[in-house]
């Protein structure tokens, strides 16, 4: 691929897409971004984020709009046909059943391909089934066109591997894993990602950092499902590390610690939940494409627990539950992000309905209409309440007291984020009561 400045188009511009459009921008690339929400194109063409807390993203965007070298629109198929790279970070979501819905990944392909030109190169980043670029959008992508793959269309994967907040840090951090349908395609991805990021000295690895070539689209896409599912995997071993730490009286935490402390052990932190866009789903397209695997489902299965096993610990100290008024602190799936998908808030605020609790929810990066729009009913600090749980691990849980909730008495501290409580009964997972003066 030449070494000359590209036109790049980058597919949706999510919390992924739009710092990856801004980063092509900063390389000196020309970039139009997609999306199909006319207010997220408004935003973008203004210099605006459409959404909080991405680190330094608001002051780049600007400088790429303002210069030019960035703006969005809403027609795909005619920004594909300006451009000679594709990349592709619509999302992929499951559907009730757990499996992966492509209704949005379809569409978008579709419309990719009523714009292609020839010798453009497409690449997914969106975390996919193995085998789906080859068998599922490979085909579609050429059809559409006319185009012949490996000789006048290019088609390759390369998993998205950033963390929302330090996108841009994680760019250079973490290699770049790249795979195509055929060995031309492979070649040009390699030979775009090169030209697009910057990689920091990482004498850690085997390998120089930078953009690594597995070869095949079925090996990138494995390697994002396999790092992805390990993760879930080992957080339900620590979670049921915790259980068994509670009943027996052993503190897990620093169990885990002392694990960790040689090379051979990295055992993950127990917690209430799993959630966002990746850890909760990726182990379900993993199973999609492998009939035979058994732990992936057992690990989701032992994570989805946890909010039904917090309630019952604050019930255990706390007595019935029937009447009393819970505070759930932290709607957000983590810490510092506003972003609700798969949020331990919801299994939270089920299990304690289910036990006549009144569950009422705080978040600092909500408003009271943001929070009943997700079906929560708000809680301010000062309030009146029972108790309380901690789910979400957000800065302004780290010192609580009992007056700050209202008159509480207990709290669970689902995240081990709570550094001081006064006047409070403090119960972590893994952290058996008795215990709890050691934190």
């Amino acid at each position: 691929m030449s070494s000359h400045p590209l036109n790049i188009c980058v597919v949706a511009l999510g919390k992924i897409g739009l710092p990856l459009a801004v980063q092509y921008a900063r390389r000196g690339h020309s970039v139009i971004g997609v999306d199909v929400q006319p207010s997220v194109v408004e935003h973008v063409n203004a210099g605006r984020a459409h959404f909080p807390g991405e680190e330094h993203l608001e002051d780049q965007l600007g400088d790429m709009v303002a210069s030019a070298r960035l703006r969005a629109t809403a027609d795909t198929a005619s920004a594909v046909g300006q451009s000679d790279v594709v990349v592709v970070v619509v999302p992929l979501i499951v559907d009730d059943a757990k499996s992966p819905d492509f209704r949005a990944m379809d569409a978008a392909t579709a419309s990719i391909a009523a714009g292609l030109r020839p010798n453009t190169l497409v690449i997914y980043e969106t975390t996919l089934p193995v085998g789906t670029t080859r068998s599922r959008f490979a085909p579609v992508l050429a059809a559409g066109s006319g185009l012949t793959l490996g000789v006048d269309l290019f088609v390759a994967f390369s998993p998205e591997r950033v963390y929302s907040g330090r996108i841009f840090a994680d760019l250079r951090q973490y290699p770049k894993l790249v795979g195509g349908v055929d060995d031309v395609s492979t070649d040009r991805a390699v030979s775009f990602y090169q030209q697009v990021l910057t990689f920091d000295p990482r004498p850690d690895l085997a390998r120089a950092n930078g953009v690594w070539n597995l070869h095949t689209a079925e090996a990138a896409e494995l390697a994002k499902l396999a790092e992805t599912t390990y993760r879930d995997i080992n957080i339900a071993y620590a979670n049921e590390l915790a259980r068994f730490g509670d009943r027996h009286g052993i503190n897990v935490r620093e169990v885990i610690d002392a694990c960790n402390s040689q090379p051979f052990c990295h055992l993950h932190q127990p917690g209430i939940a799993v959630g966002g866009h990746c850890i909760p789903v990726y182990p379900h397209f993993y199973i999609a494409g492998d009939d035979q695997a058994r732990l992936p489902a057992v690990a989701r299965e032992v994570n989805d627990g946890m909010a039904v096993y917090a309630v019952d610990r604050l019930r255990e100290r706390f007595g019935d539950l029937a009447g009393k008024t819970v505070a759930v602190l932290g709607a957000a799936y983590r810490g510092g992000v506003k972003e609700t998908a798969f949020s331990g808030v919801f299994g939270v605020v089920s299990a304690l309905e289910a036990s006549g609790a009144k569950a009422v929810v705080h978040d600092p990066l909500y408003t009271d209409d943001e929070l009943l729009d997700l079906g929560l009913m708000a809680y301010h600090l000062g309030e009146r309440a029972d108790a309380a749980i901690v789910q979400a691990d957000h800065h302004d849980y780290a010192t609580l007291s009992s007056d700050a909730l209202g008159g509480a008495a207990v709290v669970v501290d689902g995240r081990n984020c709570v550094r001081e409580h006064d006047g409070l009964q403090l119960i972590g997972l893994g952290v058996p009561p008795a215990l709890e003066a050691r934190r």
